[in-house]
């Protein structure tokens, strides 16, 4: 994976736009309770280099974080690093609670051939093909959406979602089966050239055979709360795309409104970043009110094999965790199971590294996203707990009902940050001028 650092002259003038890269946000505070936004360290990936952007706009567009999950419909860089990161650069956080599982990712254990290398991202199977006809199955070919709700496979995600999650749990099964084989094969082909070839490449022909499929995590409603412009609590800190809360979505997300969203605010913090640069000075000096983040090149390759091989089995860890008790369906009692064994992960995790010599200053690709994972697993958590109602894409069986006293949004404010761990701990001293 390459960092990629672009400005986009012809659309946010000198705004730069944050993607696929690593950082902490460099933060002053000041006498008044405003924050600013100096820039980010950067972790170029290919050259193992950090670098440093001082600048008087910053624009967050880094994506959502379905990698909090085992099995996500995300590219592989949606660790939640731009939520992570704002968070701890003291940005009010909202909504997290609302994560958006996608009812039909392709359930690769009941494949004819079994993927020999485990996929990095879910392969979505449209909503289009329910929306074609298709009906969902249990293993026992029972047609089950009928008992779920009266609009059958054409109820919104989140119903059908939950409709599958409950037939597994019964079934104590793996997957259910979505089945478009009894229209026309030309039909199919030509709908769905994608899917179809996609299966037949693991031996499972669609126009003769059910698609085995299962929920994923697909989309992130709540991020780092924005104004109508993108703007954030933190000056100088815009914010577009899934990173951010805007309220648009409310507490479910349909189809395409993200890239619409995303366009819109993007867009619409142009002017406000452009007025920003020109009210403001730029500082260079503010590079040296922090030490650089480093690249633990002095552990020596053994430590750092043996630190790898622990955060790769540390974020198994936690995605399971999530998927078992944070998941689809909710309760008061898994949401505080989790909340615990998520600490203690955190905790067994940050101490297995410090013993073999890493400090906080030290930076990898792996280790940035494994505390950037904690910080969002752990705004979900927090946030669910505090939402004693059912809304959208979050239910609990404690609270089944929506409560209209309660449509207000969840919000983690910058004085109920967590300093006691890493991945919640702003990575550089604060200065108080």
């Amino acid at each position: 994976m390459i960092p990629k650092l672009t400005k986009q002259n012809n659309l946010l003038g000198k705004v730069l736009i944050l993607t696929e890269v690593h950082a902490s946000l460099l933060l002053k505070l000041q006498d008044s309770p405003d924050m600013v936004c100096h820039g980010v360290d950067t972790l170029n990936t290919e050259t193992q280099q950090v670098v440093r952007f001082i600048s008087k706009v910053t624009l967050l567009a880094s994506g959502g974080a379905g990698h909090i999950y085992p099995s996500t419909t995300n590219p592989q860089v949606a660790t939640g690093d731009g939520m992570a990161m704002a968070h701890r650069a003291q940005a009010v956080i909202s909504n997290m609670e609302f994560v958006q599982f996608h009812p039909t990712a392709l359930a690769d254990e009941g494949l004819p051939i079994k993927p020999i290398i485990a996929r990095e991202n879910a392969f979505l199977i449209t909503e289009a093909v329910r929306g074609d006809g298709g009906i969902l199955y249990n293993l026992d070919w029972e047609r089950f959406m009928p008992l779920y709700d009266e609009r059958a496979e054409l109820a919104p995600r989140d119903v059908v979602a939950r409709s599958i999650d409950d037939q597994l749990k019964k079934r104590c099964e793996k997957y259910v089966l979505l089945d478009i084989s009894h229209k026309p094969r030309e039909k199919i082909l030509s709908h769905f050239p994608n899917i179809a070839a996609e299966c037949l490449h693991y031996g499972l022909d669609i126009t003769r055979q059910p698609i085995p499929v299962v929920p994923a995590a697909h989309y992130m409603c709540g991020g780092v709360r924005a104004g109508l412009q993108g703007e954030t609590n933190v000056q100088g800190l815009y914010v577009a795309g899934e990173v951010a809360c805007t309220g648009l979505h409310g507490a479910n997300r349909l189809a395409s409104n993200s890239l619409l969203e995303a366009l819109v605010f993007a867009r619409r913090a142009v002017q406000p970043s452009i007025d920003h640069m020109k009210s403001s000075s730029l500082d260079l000096s503010a590079s040296n009110w922090w030490a650089r983040p480093v690249v633990p090149h002095s552990l020596g390759s053994n430590v750092m094999d043996d630190v790898l091989r622990k955060t790769r089995e540390v974020r198994k860890e936690l995605q399971a965790i999530m998927w078992k008790y944070v998941g689809i369906v909710r309760s008061t009692t898994r949401l505080e199971t989790a909340e615990v064994e998520i600490n203690e992960l955190e905790a067994q995790w940050e101490k297995c590294l410090f013993e073999k010599g890493w400090e906080q200053t030290m930076v990898g690709l792996e280790a940035c996203e494994m505390r950037n994972l904690f910080c969002c697993a752990k705004l979900v958590v927090s946030s669910a707990l505090a939402r004693h109602e059912s809304r959208g894409l979050h239910y609990t069986i404690d609270f089944p009902h929506l409560e209209e006293s309660k449509r207000l949004p969840t919000v983690i404010l910058p004085s109920l940050v967590n300093n006691n761990t890493w991945s919640s701990r702003q990575l550089h001293k604060q200065v108080i001028f």
